[in-house]
């Protein structure tokens, strides 16, 4: 009888880890992880990208490894390294030789014998007295790799602590625990993080000393989202800095995370009220309004708190995938709430502009909520789409291109929206000259103003 499974079991967990894993990359800190009566054939534990100074330290420990059958060739269980450009091939490999009518090798179903792989140790290299092995291996050729655990070994669980450091060595003898297109990010985020400040000490003069008595409510509430947003890339420039230089976060990861959930529920409470027109145009919510509100701030508590679950643990764990499916589909779901009090306003002052006889203010708070219902839309492209498109097809050495991509179309669309509704006491959208009336009217009547 053969001693491995057979190698379908690889092939489609291979693509969809790498996948996920490509979307919601990690930083490669210092990491002490647990593995508890886990039978998947493959776990991924990191992925990184090396110069020719990379280096990979492994340290297995607690080993226990279980089966229904009869006892396991440890042999069959070990670490291994695979690029991603040898990914497919292996893949490949792994399904031809499924599909042939027999092997000749006993051990071929086996990914740990790939000729794609980098076979890092298997199980049976570990001492029984020490029941422990530290073991590091220099990267000769740079690339990114991914760190699996492959398990070849049918109906078998295992349970283990590994402690992995994956870094980078520079000129000096330090270390870069950040993959190479990882490192320019705590720069990037410090950068915007001075931006932010310089923004939010701009729109403070705007609001409360230019023009205070035409600061509504909203303006305020706009303020407080610029102040955390840009507190949350201060911490997550603090963030990444330790972690390039230690290899772990040394308490900054709490206080991003914590400035990361109140500049999510701000920014999406934000958009929902200036698309209902709260405190500039109206002075309350209609129930409908405060629906949004409710369904939305809920959701983003619970998109925050897979996002955490996904940042502070891994791909290792069995319930990775889950908790990655599930940000998605919340973020998709607050990514199309907001957009309905912005279709409401549009809708409504579509109709107002047929009785109240104002028709050059309508137009004018029409043309702006079109606009804004764009920029919306753009918004939420580039930061949901492009980026992740970026983190896709982007080269390893190249991963803080998404950052500042995102980055970028965040600050253009906090700009926009800032300036559209900035307090005025004479603003050229809702103090209109009423010789533009019948122009505004022929422009409403033709102009149904579809979405």
């Amino acid at each position: 009888m053969a001693r491995s499974p057979p190698r379908s079991r690889f092939a489609p967990l291979l693509f969809v880890v790498a996948a996920l894993a490509s979307i919601f990359s990690s930083s490669a800190e210092i990491k002490n992880l647990k593995i508890s009566s886990d039978s998947r054939p493959i776990i991924l534990f990191e992925k990184f990208g090396f110069t020719p100074r990379g280096e990979v330290n492994i340290t297995v420990s607690d080993v226990v490894v279980s089966s229904t059958l009869a006892t396991p060739d440890p042999a069959l269980l070990g670490f291994l390294l695979l690029a991603d450009e040898s990914l497919i091939q292996a893949v490949y490999d792994s399904q031809h030789e499924r599909s042939a009518n027999s092997n000749p090798n006993p051990n071929g179903g086996c990914i740990l014998d790939s000729t794609y792989v980098i076979r890092l140790f298997t199980l049976a290299e570990i001492s029984r007295q020490s029941a422990s092995l530290n073991r590091s291996f220099p990267i000769t050729h740079p690339d990114e790799y991914s760190l699996f655990f492959a398990n070849c070994a049918p109906e078998t669980s295992v349970s283990m602590s590994v402690r992995t450091e994956m870094y980078n060595g520079l000129p000096d003898g330090s270390r870069d625990y950040l993959s190479v297109g990882q490192s320019p990010v705590p720069s990037l985020y410090a950068f915007f993080a001075i931006v932010y400040v310089a923004f939010f000490a701009f729109w403070i003069y705007v609001t409360l000393f230019r023009n205070l008595d035409a600061a509504q409510g909203i303006h305020h509430l706009m303020a407080g989202l610029l102040l955390t947003k840009a507190l949350n890339l201060v911490f997550a420039a603090e963030d990444q800095h330790y972690i390039r230089q230690t290899g772990t976060p040394h308490g900054w990861d709490v206080l991003f995370y914590i400035f990361q959930f109140l500049k999510g529920v701000l920014l999406f409470t934000v958009i929902v009220l200036i698309g209902t027109g709260w405190s500039f145009l109206k002075p309350f919510l209609q129930e409908r309004e405060k629906r949004v509100l409710i369904i939305v701030i809920p959701l983003q508590v619970i998109a925050n708190i897979a996002s955490i679950v996904i940042g502070e643990t891994g791909p290792f764990i069995q319930d990775w995938v889950t908790w990655n499916q599930f940000f998605l589909l919340i973020d998709v779901v607050c990514c199309c709430a907001i957009l309905f009090p912005i279709i409401w306003s549009i809708r409504s002052l579509r109709e107002t502009s047929k009785t109240d006889g104002k028709a050059a203010k309508n137009l004018a708070k029409l043309t702006l909520f079109r606009q804004f219902y764009i920029v919306v839309i753009g918004y939420l492209y580039f930061t949901r789409i492009v980026a992740y498109a970026l983190r896709t097809i982007a080269s390893y050495k190249y991963q803080w291109v998404s950052v500042a991509t995102e980055e970028t179309a965040s600050l253009a669309f906090y700009v926009f929206m800032f300036y559209m509704f900035r307090p005025a006491e004479k603003n050229q959208y809702f103090m209109l000259d009423d010789k533009e009336e019948e122009a505004a009217e022929m422009v409403l009547r033709e102009e149904e103003f579809e979405l």
